[in-house]
């Protein structure tokens, strides 16, 4: 047995499927308004996992319109493996809709998008003995469908057949076909505090359906546990014989409501049978698995020395794969950046930036701005919620974007040349403060109140070329949360433009 820390997949990567190939193991999780889309990830033991791409990686593929809003684009996908080839399905929100694509490596080429004339969101692949593929998706409940997958024809009508316990938005199903039934496993309650897992089972692919007498089978809902809003998971049966759920979660922190900024995340818990059904969990941040084929892939790299000839697969940017604007070759060494709006609220901002994988991290980047340039490091939940410190090349400052409220913070001025900004997010502070109660008596008593920050803070602000970090301000993690600004992204850090050209000799994000 070997110990584990969950998340396995740190950071905003919601809504995992999985599939098994031999002794491999391939995860697929939402990408929403950020290109590429759905991250593709590898492992040899179920936790130790690789970004090696994504399903969804050129133009022809992958572009949304600048209008698509925050939290649209590349929902919830399914990743399967038949018949030699993987296959992924998905919905884009706002854009082409249900699509689905193939590939015979996890790692590329994938085909370009099928449309799959569906309605609905979650779409899943299965196929039964007969070699009929089955398309179950959430649309007014759980619905079924036969398809050919090579062409995206419906190959009847869709028919209810399972959707749960009876609370709302019953949503990313997976079918099954294990022994001699057929498994639905769902979710329920919505992605929120109230999400819960419900499985049934039935003889067809289309029902009825018998639920588990004692569904949901995985809830953190009204309960302490640090890990919260479960949902969303897929079943995998490894090479050894042991059955796994991969699942959505988060970490929330802070006092009442609790905020959590790193989006949900994916978490690892083993799946036990009993009386012919799967039953997940528990689910702990430390845990035990199986040594099933050790193997730690290296770190991914902390800093990018941008001296490769593409962007490494962690990157990712909005809407649009854009080279014209992002550029590797203008500058040996740099990534240059050129501006599309004059703000990162606007439409056709131009931000590459990575997921935050750490609740404490620090990020960095060396930044020279060209004549008349602005752009600099951002923390980015979406366009009405990010943290910016910038530079002109004459004068950096700290701007907050919170709701309809934009505010530059602070700023000073600095000599021109290259320099060093950076961004600290810290949960350092999260223990309630000692307040004074006073009694009867008068006399006072220390008690513990509750604390009126977020999460974290983030600190922001550039280096001296001593290297000492100079603070123009300290602001509130909570207004980055999704429990603040809604959606269903997390929070992501990187660079950006807001006019002219920004040239970034390196970036680093790195676990504090």
């Amino acid at each position: 047995m070997v110990l584990f820390d969950n998340p396995v997949i740190p950071g905003f990567s919601p809504d995992p499927s999985i599939c098994r190939v031999g002794e491999d193991y391939y995860v697929a999780t939402s990408s929403f308004e950020y290109v590429p889309g759905v991250p593709l990830w590898h492992s040899r033991d179920l936790v130790h996992w690789r970004l090696v791409g994504h399903a969804l990686d050129r133009p022809s593929q992958a572009d949304l319109p600048d209008g698509t809003p925050s939290s649209c684009g590349v929902y919830a996908p399914t990743l399967r493996y038949h018949d030699g080839r993987f296959w992924m399905i998905t919905t884009v929100v706002a854009g082409a809709g249900t699509v689905l694509v193939t590939a015979e490596d996890v790692a590329g080429p994938w085909s370009d998008p099928v449309p799959v004339g569906i309605p609905g969101i979650d779409p899943d692949l299965a196929w039964d003995e007969e070699g009929r593929c089955w398309c179950v998706f959430s649309h007014d409940g759980i619905r079924a469908v036969r398809i050919d997958p090579e062409a995206g024809e419906l190959l009847g009508e869709p028919v209810a057949v399972w959707s749960g316990t009876g609370l709302q938005y019953p949503e990313g199903p997976h079918l099954y076909r294990i022994g001699d039934w057929w498994y639905l496993l769902l979710s329920e309650g919505g992605t929120e505090r109230g999400h819960a897992m419900s499985v049934a089972r039935s003889r067809t692919p289309t029902g009825p359906f018998e639920p588990h007498p004692d569904n949901p089978v995985l809830t953190h809902r009204s309960t302490g546990h640090p890990v919260q809003n479960t949902g969303h998971g897929d079943l995998v049966e490894a090479h050894d014989g042991t059955w796994w759920m991969v699942l959505l979660g988060t970490r929330p922190r802070g006092d009442t409501p609790k905020f959590h900024g790193l989006g949900r995340e994916t978490f690892l818990v083993p799946v036990r049978w009993e009386d012919g059904w799967p039953l997940p969990g528990p689910l702990e941040l430390r845990s035990l698995a199986p040594a099933l084929t050790p193997h730690p892939w290296p770190d991914e790299p902390h800093r990018d020395d941008f001296d490769s000839p593409e962007l490494a697969p962690c990157w990712v940017s909005l809407r649009r794969l854009d080279p014209s604007a992002a550029r590797l070759a203008e500058r040996p060494g740099h990534l240059v950046l050129h501006a599309r709006a004059d703000a990162l609220d606007r439409q056709g901002a131009l931000f590459v930036g990575r997921r935050q994988r750490d609740p404490d991290c620090s990020a960095r980047a060396r930044t020279e701005v060209g004549e008349g340039g602005i752009g600099g490091l951002a923390v980015r939940l979406d366009e009405a919620h990010h943290y910016q410190v910038e530079t002109d090349g004459r004068t950096v400052r700290a701007v907050a974007r919170i709701g309809p409220l934009r505010q530059t913070v602070a700023e000073r001025q600095v000599a021109s040349g290259p320099l060093t900004l950076r961004v600290d997010v810290t949960t350092a502070h999260v223990l309630p403060p000692t307040v004074t109660a006073r009694g009867e008596d008068g006399e006072g008593a220390a008690t513990q109140g509750l604390r009126v920050g977020g999460p974290d803070t983030l600190r922001l602000g550039y280096e001296t070329e001593g290297g000492d970090f100079e603070i123009l301000a300290e602001l509130d993690g909570r207004y980055l949360t999704t429990e603040v600004a809604g959606g269903f992204t997390g929070r992501v850090i990187g660079m950006y433009a807001t006019r002219n050209a920004v040239a970034f000799d390196w970036f680093e994000l790195r676990p504090a």
